[in-house]
Protein backbone atom coordinates (compact mmCIF):
# COMPACT_ATOMS: atom_id res chain seq x y z
CA UNK A 1 0.00 0.00 0.00
CA UNK A 2 1.67 3.27 -1.11
CA UNK A 3 1.62 6.68 0.57
CA UNK A 4 -0.94 8.14 -1.84
CA UNK A 5 -3.53 5.47 -0.93
CA UNK A 6 -3.00 6.08 2.79
CA UNK A 7 -3.44 9.84 2.28
CA UNK A 8 -6.65 9.27 0.31
CA UNK A 9 -8.07 7.08 3.09
CA UNK A 10 -7.16 9.63 5.75
CA UNK A 11 -8.77 12.47 3.81
CA UNK A 12 -11.93 10.46 3.16
CA UNK A 13 -12.40 9.48 6.79
CA UNK A 14 -11.57 12.93 8.16
CA UNK A 15 -14.02 14.59 5.76
CA UNK A 16 -16.71 12.02 6.55
CA UNK A 17 -16.14 12.31 10.30
CA UNK A 18 -16.48 16.11 10.17
CA UNK A 19 -19.68 16.03 8.12
CA UNK A 20 -21.33 13.39 10.30
CA UNK A 21 -20.38 15.24 13.50
CA UNK A 22 -21.87 18.52 12.26
CA UNK A 23 -25.04 16.72 11.21
CA UNK A 24 -25.45 15.03 14.59
CA UNK A 25 -24.88 18.29 16.50
CA UNK A 26 -27.65 19.92 14.48
CA UNK A 27 -29.97 17.01 15.18
CA UNK A 28 -29.49 17.40 18.94
CA UNK A 29 -30.84 20.96 18.73
CA UNK A 30 -33.77 20.51 16.36
CA UNK A 31 -35.27 17.06 16.74
CA UNK A 32 -36.39 14.50 19.28
CA UNK A 33 -33.28 12.80 20.79
CA UNK A 34 -34.54 9.47 19.44
CA UNK A 35 -33.63 10.74 15.96
CA UNK A 36 -30.04 11.24 17.11
CA UNK A 37 -29.93 7.72 18.54
CA UNK A 38 -31.25 6.29 15.28
CA UNK A 39 -28.61 8.19 13.28
CA UNK A 40 -25.71 6.95 15.42
CA UNK A 41 -27.10 3.40 15.46
CA UNK A 42 -27.56 3.53 11.68
CA UNK A 43 -23.88 4.34 11.10
CA UNK A 44 -22.69 1.75 13.63
CA UNK A 45 -24.74 -0.99 11.98
CA UNK A 46 -23.57 0.20 8.56
CA UNK A 47 -19.88 -0.24 9.40
CA UNK A 48 -20.40 -3.47 11.33
CA UNK A 49 -22.07 -5.05 8.32
CA UNK A 50 -19.44 -3.54 6.04
CA UNK A 51 -16.78 -5.39 8.00
CA UNK A 52 -18.59 -8.67 7.44
CA UNK A 53 -18.62 -8.06 3.68
CA UNK A 54 -14.87 -7.44 3.44
CA UNK A 55 -13.87 -11.17 3.34
CA UNK A 56 -15.84 -11.49 0.11
CA UNK A 57 -13.65 -8.78 -1.44
CA UNK A 58 -10.44 -10.25 -0.03
CA UNK A 59 -11.17 -13.82 -1.12
CA UNK A 60 -9.42 -13.64 -4.51
CA UNK A 61 -6.51 -11.40 -3.32
CA UNK A 62 -5.77 -13.74 -0.39
CA UNK A 63 -5.92 -16.73 -2.71
CA UNK A 64 -3.43 -15.07 -5.07
CA UNK A 65 -1.13 -13.63 -2.38
CA UNK A 66 -0.86 -16.58 0.02
CA UNK A 67 -1.94 -19.51 -2.16
CA UNK A 68 -4.70 -20.49 0.27
CA UNK A 69 -7.52 -22.51 -1.26
CA UNK A 70 -11.08 -21.22 -1.54
CA UNK A 71 -12.43 -23.58 1.15
CA UNK A 72 -9.90 -22.35 3.75
CA UNK A 73 -10.73 -18.71 3.12
CA UNK A 74 -14.46 -19.51 3.15
CA UNK A 75 -14.05 -21.19 6.54
CA UNK A 76 -12.68 -17.99 8.10
CA UNK A 77 -15.52 -15.96 6.58
CA UNK A 78 -18.09 -18.53 7.72
CA UNK A 79 -16.76 -18.53 11.30
CA UNK A 80 -16.97 -14.73 11.44
CA UNK A 81 -20.54 -14.84 10.15
CA UNK A 82 -21.49 -17.53 12.70
CA UNK A 83 -20.03 -15.60 15.65
CA UNK A 84 -21.66 -12.42 14.33
CA UNK A 85 -24.97 -14.10 15.03
CA UNK A 86 -24.04 -16.21 18.06
CA UNK A 87 -22.90 -13.19 20.06
CA UNK A 88 -26.24 -11.44 19.40
CA UNK A 89 -28.36 -12.73 22.32
CA UNK A 90 -25.49 -12.24 24.78
CA UNK A 91 -24.97 -8.73 23.46
CA UNK A 92 -28.69 -8.06 23.97
CA UNK A 93 -28.36 -9.28 27.57
CA UNK A 94 -25.36 -6.99 28.11
CA UNK A 95 -27.36 -4.07 26.74
CA UNK A 96 -29.88 -4.68 29.50
CA UNK A 97 -27.10 -5.01 32.07
CA UNK A 98 -24.23 -2.62 31.35
CA UNK A 99 -25.99 -0.47 28.77
CA UNK A 100 -26.29 -0.06 25.01
CA UNK A 101 -23.47 2.49 24.74
CA UNK A 102 -20.84 0.41 26.55
CA UNK A 103 -21.70 -2.68 24.54
CA UNK A 104 -21.40 -0.73 21.29
CA UNK A 105 -18.05 0.80 22.32
CA UNK A 106 -16.59 -2.59 23.24
CA UNK A 107 -17.73 -4.11 19.96
CA UNK A 108 -16.37 -1.27 17.81
CA UNK A 109 -13.02 -1.33 19.62
CA UNK A 110 -12.62 -5.08 19.08
CA UNK A 111 -13.56 -4.71 15.40
CA UNK A 112 -11.00 -1.93 14.89
CA UNK A 113 -8.17 -3.76 16.70
CA UNK A 114 -8.72 -7.15 15.03
CA UNK A 115 -8.88 -5.83 11.47
CA UNK A 116 -5.90 -3.53 12.01
CA UNK A 117 -3.80 -6.40 13.41
CA UNK A 118 -4.68 -8.62 10.44
CA UNK A 119 -2.33 -6.60 8.21
CA UNK A 120 0.56 -8.66 9.62
CA UNK A 121 -1.00 -12.11 9.18
CA UNK A 122 0.90 -14.72 7.16
CA UNK A 123 -0.79 -18.01 8.11
CA UNK A 124 -4.38 -19.26 7.68
CA UNK A 125 -4.99 -19.57 11.43
CA UNK A 126 -4.13 -15.89 11.86
CA UNK A 127 -6.77 -15.01 9.27
CA UNK A 128 -9.30 -17.19 11.09
CA UNK A 129 -8.39 -15.56 14.42
CA UNK A 130 -8.61 -11.93 13.26
CA UNK A 131 -11.34 -11.99 10.61
CA UNK A 132 -13.17 -15.01 12.00
CA UNK A 133 -13.08 -15.04 15.81
CA UNK A 134 -12.21 -11.51 16.97
CA UNK A 135 -14.06 -9.50 14.35
CA UNK A 136 -16.98 -11.91 14.54
CA UNK A 137 -17.39 -11.30 18.27
CA UNK A 138 -16.94 -7.54 17.89
CA UNK A 139 -19.39 -7.17 15.02
CA UNK A 140 -21.88 -9.40 16.83
CA UNK A 141 -22.11 -6.76 19.57
CA UNK A 142 -23.13 -4.22 16.90
CA UNK A 143 -25.67 -6.30 14.98
CA UNK A 144 -29.41 -6.39 14.37
CA UNK A 145 -30.10 -7.00 18.07
CA UNK A 146 -28.81 -3.47 18.63
CA UNK A 147 -31.54 -2.14 16.35
CA UNK A 148 -34.19 -4.16 18.19
CA UNK A 149 -32.98 -2.87 21.58
CA UNK A 150 -32.92 0.76 20.39
CA UNK A 151 -36.40 0.51 18.89
CA UNK A 152 -37.86 -0.95 22.09
CA UNK A 153 -36.17 1.59 24.35
CA UNK A 154 -36.68 4.77 22.32
CA UNK A 155 -39.90 4.35 20.29
CA UNK A 156 -43.50 3.85 21.35
CA UNK A 157 -44.80 4.27 17.78
CA UNK A 158 -43.34 3.78 14.29
CA UNK A 159 -41.37 0.80 15.54
CA UNK A 160 -41.72 -1.15 12.30
CA UNK A 161 -40.60 1.79 10.17
CA UNK A 162 -37.54 2.50 12.33
CA UNK A 163 -36.61 -1.18 12.51
CA UNK A 164 -36.89 -1.31 8.73
CA UNK A 165 -34.51 1.63 8.41
CA UNK A 166 -31.99 0.10 10.83
CA UNK A 167 -32.29 -3.31 9.18
CA UNK A 168 -31.61 -1.66 5.84
CA UNK A 169 -28.43 -0.15 7.24
CA UNK A 170 -27.29 -3.62 8.35
CA UNK A 171 -27.80 -5.09 4.91
CA UNK A 172 -26.79 -2.01 2.96
CA UNK A 173 -23.53 -1.67 4.87
CA UNK A 174 -22.48 -5.06 3.59
CA UNK A 175 -22.97 -3.84 0.04
CA UNK A 176 -22.41 -0.09 -0.31
CA UNK A 177 -18.77 -0.25 0.80
CA UNK A 178 -17.93 -2.96 -1.71
CA UNK A 179 -17.02 -0.67 -4.63
CA UNK A 180 -14.52 1.22 -2.43
CA UNK A 181 -13.13 -1.99 -0.98
CA UNK A 182 -12.92 -3.57 -4.43
CA UNK A 183 -11.08 -0.49 -5.71
CA UNK A 184 -8.61 -0.78 -2.83
CA UNK A 185 -8.05 -4.46 -3.67
CA UNK A 186 -7.09 -3.81 -7.30
CA UNK A 187 -3.99 -5.67 -8.37
CA UNK A 188 -4.53 -8.33 -5.70
CA UNK A 189 -3.96 -6.00 -2.71
CA UNK A 190 -5.75 -6.89 0.52
CA UNK A 191 -4.04 -4.79 3.21
CA UNK A 192 -5.74 -1.53 2.10
CA UNK A 193 -9.09 -3.26 2.64
CA UNK A 194 -8.16 -4.24 6.21
CA UNK A 195 -6.91 -0.73 6.99
CA UNK A 196 -10.03 0.93 5.56
CA UNK A 197 -12.35 -1.23 7.67
CA UNK A 198 -10.24 -0.63 10.78
CA UNK A 199 -10.26 3.16 10.35
CA UNK A 200 -14.01 3.18 9.76
CA UNK A 201 -14.72 1.28 12.99
CA UNK A 202 -12.30 3.48 14.96
CA UNK A 203 -13.93 6.67 13.65
CA UNK A 204 -17.29 5.59 15.10
CA UNK A 205 -16.01 5.22 18.66
CA UNK A 206 -16.04 8.97 19.53
CA UNK A 207 -19.42 9.40 17.82
CA UNK A 208 -20.97 6.70 20.00
CA UNK A 209 -19.21 8.01 23.12
CA UNK A 210 -20.53 11.58 22.72
CA UNK A 211 -23.85 11.22 20.86
CA UNK A 212 -25.43 8.00 22.19
CA UNK A 213 -27.54 8.63 25.32
CA UNK A 214 -28.55 5.50 27.17
CA UNK A 215 -32.21 6.35 27.83
CA UNK A 216 -34.74 9.06 26.86
CA UNK A 217 -34.80 10.29 30.46
CA UNK A 218 -31.16 11.37 30.17
CA UNK A 219 -32.25 13.91 27.55
CA UNK A 220 -35.38 14.95 29.43
CA UNK A 221 -37.68 13.24 26.94
CA UNK A 222 -40.16 10.40 26.63
CA UNK A 223 -40.07 7.64 24.09
CA UNK A 224 -40.92 8.89 20.62
CA UNK A 225 -44.70 8.93 20.20
CA UNK A 226 -45.38 8.23 23.87
CA UNK A 227 -48.10 10.26 25.58
CA UNK A 228 -46.97 12.62 28.34
CA UNK A 229 -49.29 10.98 30.90
CA UNK A 230 -48.03 7.45 30.24
CA UNK A 231 -46.31 6.02 33.34
CA UNK A 232 -42.59 5.64 32.78
CA UNK A 233 -41.41 2.06 32.52
CA UNK A 234 -39.18 1.10 35.46
CA UNK A 235 -35.53 0.61 34.60
CA UNK A 236 -34.62 -3.06 34.44
CA UNK A 237 -31.69 -3.85 36.66
CA UNK A 238 -30.04 -7.18 36.09
CA UNK A 239 -26.60 -8.41 36.84
CA UNK A 240 -24.12 -8.22 33.98
CA UNK A 241 -24.20 -11.88 33.14
CA UNK A 242 -24.61 -13.91 29.96
CA UNK A 243 -27.08 -16.10 31.83
CA UNK A 244 -29.79 -13.57 30.95
CA UNK A 245 -29.57 -14.80 27.37
CA UNK A 246 -29.57 -18.48 28.43
CA UNK A 247 -32.57 -17.96 30.71
CA UNK A 248 -34.53 -16.27 27.93
CA UNK A 249 -33.75 -19.15 25.57
CA UNK A 250 -34.83 -21.77 28.11
CA UNK A 251 -38.00 -19.85 28.92
CA UNK A 252 -39.10 -18.83 25.44
CA UNK A 253 -37.63 -21.66 23.37
CA UNK A 254 -40.64 -23.78 24.29
CA UNK A 255 -42.93 -21.64 22.14
CA UNK A 256 -43.62 -22.97 18.61
CA UNK A 257 -43.33 -19.46 17.15
CA UNK A 258 -39.71 -19.31 18.30
CA UNK A 259 -38.83 -22.31 16.14
CA UNK A 260 -40.89 -20.96 13.25
CA UNK A 261 -38.91 -17.70 13.30
CA UNK A 262 -35.56 -19.42 13.89
CA UNK A 263 -36.07 -21.97 11.12
CA UNK A 264 -37.13 -19.46 8.49
CA UNK A 265 -34.41 -17.02 9.53
CA UNK A 266 -31.87 -19.82 9.02
CA UNK A 267 -33.04 -19.82 5.43
CA UNK A 268 -32.79 -16.03 5.35
CA UNK A 269 -29.08 -16.24 6.20
CA UNK A 270 -28.61 -19.11 3.78
CA UNK A 271 -29.89 -16.96 0.92
CA UNK A 272 -28.33 -13.55 1.69
CA UNK A 273 -25.02 -12.62 3.30
CA UNK A 274 -23.71 -16.18 3.49
CA UNK A 275 -24.17 -16.89 -0.21
CA UNK A 276 -24.59 -13.69 -2.22
CA UNK A 277 -22.66 -11.44 0.16
CA UNK A 278 -19.67 -13.81 0.34
CA UNK A 279 -19.53 -15.47 -3.08
CA UNK A 280 -21.24 -13.15 -5.57
CA UNK A 281 -18.00 -11.41 -6.58
CA UNK A 282 -16.26 -14.76 -7.10
CA UNK A 283 -19.33 -16.10 -8.95
CA UNK A 284 -19.24 -13.13 -11.31
CA UNK A 285 -15.47 -13.68 -11.70
CA UNK A 286 -16.20 -17.18 -13.01
CA UNK A 287 -18.18 -15.48 -15.81
CA UNK A 288 -15.45 -13.01 -16.69
CA UNK A 289 -16.75 -10.02 -14.72
CA UNK A 290 -14.08 -7.89 -12.98
CA UNK A 291 -14.24 -7.56 -9.16
CA UNK A 292 -14.92 -3.80 -9.29
CA UNK A 293 -17.87 -4.32 -11.64
CA UNK A 294 -19.21 -7.17 -9.49
CA UNK A 295 -18.86 -5.02 -6.37
CA UNK A 296 -20.80 -2.28 -8.15
CA UNK A 297 -23.56 -4.80 -8.75
CA UNK A 298 -23.71 -5.59 -5.04
CA UNK A 299 -23.71 -1.89 -4.26
CA UNK A 300 -26.75 -1.50 -6.52
CA UNK A 301 -28.43 -4.26 -4.52
CA UNK A 302 -27.62 -2.30 -1.37
CA UNK A 303 -29.24 0.85 -2.72
CA UNK A 304 -32.47 -0.94 -3.55
CA UNK A 305 -32.32 -2.84 -0.28
CA UNK A 306 -32.40 0.50 1.55
CA UNK A 307 -35.66 1.24 -0.24
CA UNK A 308 -37.11 -2.26 0.08
CA UNK A 309 -36.34 -2.87 3.74
CA UNK A 310 -37.50 0.60 4.83
CA UNK A 311 -40.72 0.02 2.89
CA UNK A 312 -41.00 -3.37 4.59
CA UNK A 313 -40.91 -1.63 7.95
CA UNK A 314 -43.71 0.70 6.84
CA UNK A 315 -45.75 -2.28 5.62
CA UNK A 316 -45.09 -4.17 8.87
CA UNK A 317 -46.84 -1.40 10.82
CA UNK A 318 -49.96 -1.94 8.68
CA UNK A 319 -50.22 -5.57 7.52
CA UNK A 320 -49.90 -9.11 8.84
CA UNK A 321 -46.13 -9.78 9.10
CA UNK A 322 -46.63 -13.47 8.28
CA UNK A 323 -48.18 -12.62 4.92
CA UNK A 324 -45.29 -10.29 4.19
CA UNK A 325 -42.75 -13.01 5.03
CA UNK A 326 -44.49 -15.46 2.70
CA UNK A 327 -44.12 -13.00 -0.17
CA UNK A 328 -40.52 -12.04 0.64
CA UNK A 329 -39.16 -15.59 0.85
CA UNK A 330 -40.97 -16.65 -2.32
CA UNK A 331 -39.60 -13.73 -4.36
CA UNK A 332 -36.08 -14.30 -3.09
CA UNK A 333 -36.13 -18.02 -3.81
CA UNK A 334 -37.30 -17.61 -7.39
CA UNK A 335 -34.65 -14.97 -8.11
CA UNK A 336 -31.83 -17.19 -6.80
CA UNK A 337 -33.01 -20.19 -8.80
CA UNK A 338 -33.06 -18.07 -11.96
CA UNK A 339 -29.66 -16.40 -11.45
CA UNK A 340 -27.32 -19.20 -12.64
CA UNK A 341 -29.27 -19.53 -15.90
CA UNK A 342 -29.17 -15.91 -17.07
CA UNK A 343 -26.57 -14.71 -19.57
CA UNK A 344 -24.68 -12.58 -17.00
CA UNK A 345 -24.94 -9.57 -19.30
CA UNK A 346 -25.23 -6.10 -17.89
CA UNK A 347 -29.00 -5.85 -18.43
CA UNK A 348 -29.76 -9.25 -16.90
CA UNK A 349 -27.55 -8.64 -13.86
CA UNK A 350 -29.04 -5.19 -13.32
CA UNK A 351 -32.56 -6.61 -13.36
CA UNK A 352 -31.50 -9.28 -10.85
CA UNK A 353 -29.78 -6.69 -8.64
CA UNK A 354 -32.90 -4.51 -8.50
CA UNK A 355 -35.33 -7.38 -7.92
CA UNK A 356 -33.17 -9.22 -5.41
CA UNK A 357 -31.99 -6.02 -3.70
CA UNK A 358 -35.53 -4.91 -2.86
CA UNK A 359 -35.93 -8.21 -0.98
CA UNK A 360 -32.37 -8.57 0.39
CA UNK A 361 -33.27 -8.40 4.05
CA UNK A 362 -36.84 -7.13 4.02
CA UNK A 363 -37.64 -10.11 6.27
CA UNK A 364 -36.15 -8.43 9.37
CA UNK A 365 -38.91 -5.91 10.33
CA UNK A 366 -41.77 -8.47 10.26
CA UNK A 367 -39.61 -11.01 12.10
CA UNK A 368 -38.74 -8.48 14.81
CA UNK A 369 -42.40 -7.52 15.18
CA UNK A 370 -43.45 -11.14 15.62
CA UNK A 371 -40.72 -11.63 18.26
CA UNK A 372 -41.65 -8.47 20.17
CA UNK A 373 -45.37 -9.27 20.06
CA UNK A 374 -44.81 -12.80 21.29
CA UNK A 375 -42.12 -12.24 23.94
CA UNK A 376 -42.51 -8.66 25.17
CA UNK A 377 -40.19 -5.69 25.67
CA UNK A 378 -37.69 -7.47 27.92
CA UNK A 379 -37.31 -10.81 26.16
CA UNK A 380 -38.10 -9.64 22.63
CA UNK A 381 -34.61 -8.34 21.71
CA UNK A 382 -32.89 -11.31 23.35
CA UNK A 383 -35.16 -13.81 21.59
CA UNK A 384 -34.55 -12.00 18.32
CA UNK A 385 -30.84 -12.38 19.10
CA UNK A 386 -31.30 -16.15 19.24
CA UNK A 387 -33.31 -16.05 16.03
CA UNK A 388 -30.41 -14.12 14.52
CA UNK A 389 -28.11 -16.94 15.62
CA UNK A 390 -30.11 -19.23 13.37
CA UNK A 391 -29.79 -16.66 10.58
CA UNK A 392 -26.01 -16.59 10.89
CA UNK A 393 -25.84 -20.38 11.14
CA UNK A 394 -27.58 -20.51 7.78
CA UNK A 395 -25.20 -17.85 6.46
CA UNK A 396 -22.18 -19.78 7.72
CA UNK A 397 -23.44 -22.99 6.07
CA UNK A 398 -23.84 -21.11 2.78
CA UNK A 399 -20.49 -19.31 3.04
CA UNK A 400 -18.54 -22.53 3.67
CA UNK A 401 -20.75 -24.89 1.69
CA UNK A 402 -20.75 -22.79 -1.47
CA UNK A 403 -16.95 -22.62 -1.33
CA UNK A 404 -16.75 -26.41 -1.03
CA UNK A 405 -19.25 -26.90 -3.85
CA UNK A 406 -17.20 -24.57 -6.06
CA UNK A 407 -14.02 -26.53 -5.30
CA UNK A 408 -15.60 -29.96 -5.90
CA UNK A 409 -17.99 -29.28 -8.80
CA UNK A 410 -16.21 -26.33 -10.39
CA UNK A 411 -19.31 -24.09 -10.44
CA UNK A 412 -21.55 -22.21 -8.01
CA UNK A 413 -24.77 -23.20 -9.81
CA UNK A 414 -25.86 -26.01 -7.41
CA UNK A 415 -25.31 -23.73 -4.39
CA UNK A 416 -27.57 -20.97 -5.73
CA UNK A 417 -30.29 -23.34 -6.89
CA UNK A 418 -30.38 -25.18 -3.54
CA UNK A 419 -30.56 -21.89 -1.63
CA UNK A 420 -33.46 -20.75 -3.83
CA UNK A 421 -35.36 -23.98 -3.20
CA UNK A 422 -35.01 -23.54 0.58
CA UNK A 423 -36.36 -19.97 0.31
CA UNK A 424 -39.42 -21.18 -1.61
CA UNK A 425 -40.00 -23.84 1.08
CA UNK A 426 -39.82 -21.14 3.78
CA UNK A 427 -42.46 -19.17 1.88
CA UNK A 428 -44.70 -22.23 1.74
CA UNK A 429 -44.36 -22.67 5.52
CA UNK A 430 -45.94 -19.26 6.07
CA UNK A 431 -48.52 -19.80 3.33
CA UNK A 432 -49.56 -23.10 4.91
CA UNK A 433 -49.92 -21.50 8.34
CA UNK A 434 -52.02 -18.53 7.21
CA UNK A 435 -55.17 -20.57 6.79
CA UNK A 436 -55.13 -21.96 10.32
CA UNK A 437 -57.03 -20.31 13.14
CA UNK A 438 -54.74 -19.39 15.98
CA UNK A 439 -55.19 -17.60 19.25
CA UNK A 440 -53.72 -14.10 19.17
CA UNK A 441 -50.29 -13.73 20.67
CA UNK A 442 -50.29 -12.03 24.05
CA UNK A 443 -47.28 -9.79 24.64
CA UNK A 444 -45.41 -10.83 27.73
CA UNK A 445 -44.66 -8.05 30.17
CA UNK A 446 -41.32 -7.68 31.86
Amino acid sequence: MDVSEIDILRQLYWFGFQRVTVYLVRMTRRYHPAMLVVAVTFFALLFSAGLRSAPGVMMLPLELHFGWDRATISFGAALGILLYGLVGPFAAALMLSVGIKRTMLAGLALMAVSTFASQWMTLPWEYVLTWGVMSGIGSGAVASVLGAAVVNRWFATRQGLVMGLLSASTATGSLVFLPLLAWLSQGGAWKPVALAVSLGCAALIPLVAFFMPERPEQRGARRFGEAADTPAAPAMKQAATPWLAIEALMRDGRQPIFWLLAGTFFVCGLTTNGLVGTHMIAFCGDHGIAPVAAAGLLSLMGFFDLIGTTASGWLTDRYDPKKLLAVYYGMRGLSLIALPFIDFGMVSLTVFAVFYGLDWIATVPPTVKLANNAFGERDGPIVFGWVLVAHQMGAAVAAFGAGVIREVVGTYTPAFVLAGIFAVLASLVFVGGLGRRRRPLVARTA
